[in-house]
């Protein structure tokens, strides 16, 4: 599917500001990149400002990503009981590395130019990595094995997302993952402590 003129501005705007800031980035540029003539005005059209680029790509990168989640949930959900827990949690883990790659300029952006713009800082925040928390928090309420354990869900959606999370970031920010540790040997320990949650006597997967 072709992206609208909207869209490649967006996507091309949010590239530029990944690999150069925000500030370095022209308003030229971003319409060079995007396949309108620089300098013509083409954006204005769409947008009226550079910051409005950027807070569009904040927004709708964290509505999109609410709905991926939803999304990969359901998935991993979608075969039920024909996949035994340790499996459910692998492909858990999986998708969300997947994401939070993904959203890796996304990231970069934060990182190097958000501080500037605190009410950004709340969209990424409360639009995107809260609600994330939220859904895992909810998965791990919903697997049978995990019934009748008195456990502090939401600290528990904290430290599990935020493993994933940190994993990719410090990939991102460092360019070697923490501890060195290989993609598969994280996933495989990730799912170990996860396991370790499900109440003694009840079925664990294994």
């Amino acid at each position: 599917m072709s992206r609208s003129t909207r869209e490649r501005i967006i996507d091309e705007a949010l590239r530029l500001f990944a690999e150069r800031g925000y500030a370095a980035t022209s308003v030229a540029e971003i319409e060079a990149a995007s396949g309108l003539s620089p300098g013509a005005g083409g954006l204005y059209r769409h947008f009226k400002s550079k910051y409005e680029v950027l807070a569009a790509a904040m927004n709708e990168h964290a509505t999109r990503t609410r709905d991926q989640i939803a999304e990969a949930l359901a998935d991993v959900d979608s075969l039920g009981p024909a996949l035994e827990l340790d499996e459910r949690l692998t492909r858990l883990c999986k998708a969300g590395l997947a994401k939070v790659r993904e959203e890796s300029e996304l990231t970069r952006v934060f990182f190097r130019d958000l501080s500037q713009f605190p009410e950004l800082v709340e969209v990424v925040r409360d639009g995107l990595l809260q609600p994330m928390f939220d859904a895992i928090t909810r998965w791990f309420m919903a697997q049978p094995e995990y019934r009748g354990a008195d456990y502090d869900w939401a600290g528990i959606g904290a430290v599990l997302g935020g493993a994933v999370v940190h994993y990719r970031l410090v990939q991102e920010t460092v360019g070697e993952a923490p501890g060195r540790v290989d993609r598969d040997h994280f996933i495989q320990s990730w799912v170990r402590l996860a396991l370790g949650l499900v109440p003694v006597g009840a079925a664990s997967g294994v």
